[in-house]
């Protein structure tokens, strides 16, 4: 086997660790979950874990501080590539994001219940990330609707990403609309919040 394959069926195996630590700690919080559960979930043992990661802290601070960096990076891209009027990029932006809030539940339970457990310069970081992220979008929000002052422009974001973030406690999965619907409806509630704010300005 090519060291190339080898590195790929690492990082497969990684990701999936990831993935159900975040679904565990999500579901029973951090101290309810064990090494060799987390290990039983993606077919190792728990001790067979400590060839991915130094421990549950580590697990969790990468799934903090990676999903933050993936947002900003996302985001990043999103408002480079975007062809268009600004209401364009806006749209992609919001669209990016609510990926994210329907198809990563766990990681927004997770940062809302765990984020404290972080070391501090971890913290800091998904901090550092989260505010560069949040400038990215107050950027665009501000050319969109010109009226919106900086501050609240900034308001409206966090209101926005708060709104969005709803996903894991809106209802059980199953009673939700359909993925392609709930998109839709999340995409026009965040667009009707900003132009409510611009129109109070």
């Amino acid at each position: 086997m090519s060291t190339t394959r080898v590195k790929a069926a690492g990082a497969t195996r990684r990701e999936q660790i990831l993935k159900e630590a975040a679904r565990l700690f999500a579901e029973r919080g951090f101290h309810g979950v064990g090494v060799d559960e987390i290990g039983a979930a993606v077919g190792i043992s728990g001790p067979g874990l400590y060839r991915h990661f130094a421990g549950k802290d580590a697990m969790l601070a990468e799934l903090l501080v990676g999903i933050s960096g993936r947002l900003l990076t996302g985001g990043k891209r999103r408002v480079s590539e975007v062809e268009g009027e600004p209401r364009d990029v806006l749209d992609s932006l919001i669209e990016g994001h609510i990926d994210f809030a329907l198809d990563d539940r766990p990681l927004i339970t997770l940062h809302d219940r765990e984020l404290d457990r972080l070391r501090d310069s971890d913290r800091k970081l998904v901090r550092q990330l989260q505010r560069q992220y949040v400038e990215l979008w107050v950027e665009v929000v501000r050319k969109v609707y010109p009226t919106l002052v900086e501050a609240d422009a900034r308001a409206s974001v966090h209101a926005v990403f708060g709104l969005l973030n709803s996903t894991p406690h809106l209802s059980r999965p199953g009673a939700l609309p359909g993925r392609a619907a709930m998109a839709g409806l999340l995409h026009r509630l965040a667009l009707g919040a900003f132009a409510a704010a611009a129109a109070a300005a």
